[in-house]
């Protein structure tokens, strides 16, 4: 007797849920984010700053690989569905050059994800046609415009929120999420909320939508799952970490992501 879990029949029960618990965090991280930070932040952790310095670089593939599906998918000869693919692997290769020229990490992460991703991606589906992407392409791309693109930046230049790291030493300047300091240069660095890292990790969502749909036994496709959420909440948790985000700067990328993939899925699905 095979296991089967009726995905479609409660999504607007689980948008609910999501919403209802996003509220509840927000509201105790509004009064806890500050002490949550001083009890866990420890910049010399390992794996926070592999999370750090490399987190954002498989969100960087899959938007690659993304606009390579949407671009292909116009073209009728599988071949030709595949030019895009290969103009990122130049790209990315280009990137990772000037990584060691510069000894950039960014570049390095940037560049890599790129490049893998879209290697990967191209490897394991060359034989097969990419229109039966484009649907979910078509989601990732809009979630990176909404989330990473739109959100977070301009989240950052209006609430102007400064990290734990940038900190006066008595926490003078600290402010919680829902009392920002107000609008800041776009050049600025040092803007906390909301958190790019998060939301670029979090691009790796809609993969759940993809897999679903897939022919594969529950077991493999609850396990897949599970290592899409996994490494996203490694990135955001390490953001915390390090102390470069509050617990509330990752909470709202991490929820945007949810509710606008959970819209997509409802639109497009």
């Amino acid at each position: 007797m095979k296991l089967k879990i009726d995905w479609d029949s409660n999504i607007t029960k689980l948008l609910i849920v999501v919403i209802i618990i996003w509220i509840i965090l927000a509201i105790i991280f509004g009064f806890t984010d500050l002490e949550i930070s001083k009890a866990l932040v420890n910049r010399e952790s390992l794996w926070a700053n592999i999370g750090k310095d490399y987190g954002e670089a498989p969100g960087y593939g899959i938007i690659a690989i993304a606009i390579s599906i949407l671009i292909g998918s116009y073209q009728d000869e599988l071949k030709k569905q595949k030019i895009a693919a290969y103009v990122f692997l130049m790209i990315g290769a280009l990137i990772l050059i000037l990584a060691m020229i510069f000894n950039s990490i960014w570049f390095m992460a940037f560049g890599g994800g790129i490049t893998l991703g879209v290697l990967l991606f191209l490897i394991f589906t060359y034989n097969r046609d990419w229109k039966e992407f484009k649907k979910i392409a078509i989601v990732i791309i809009l979630l990176s415009i909404i989330n990473p693109l739109i959100f977070v930046q301009i989240g950052k230049i209006l609430c102007g929120r400064v990290r734990y790291n940038d900190l006066s030493s008595d926490y003078s300047n600290y402010t919680p999420w829902f009392l920002p300091p107000g609008p800041i240069s776009w050049l600025q660095d040092n803007a906390s909320f909301p958190s790019g890292h998060t939301a670029l990790a979090f691009v790796s969502l809609p993969l759940i939508i993809e897999i679903k749909d897939n022919n594969w036994n529950i077991m493999l496709k609850l396990s897949t799952i599970f290592i899409i959420l996994s490494y996203a909440f490694f990135v955001a948790f390490s953001r915390v970490i390090v102390g470069d985000h509050y617990a509330s700067d990752v909470l709202f990328s991490i929820g945007v992501a949810t509710v606008v993939t959970i819209l997509l899925y409802k639109k497009f699905y």
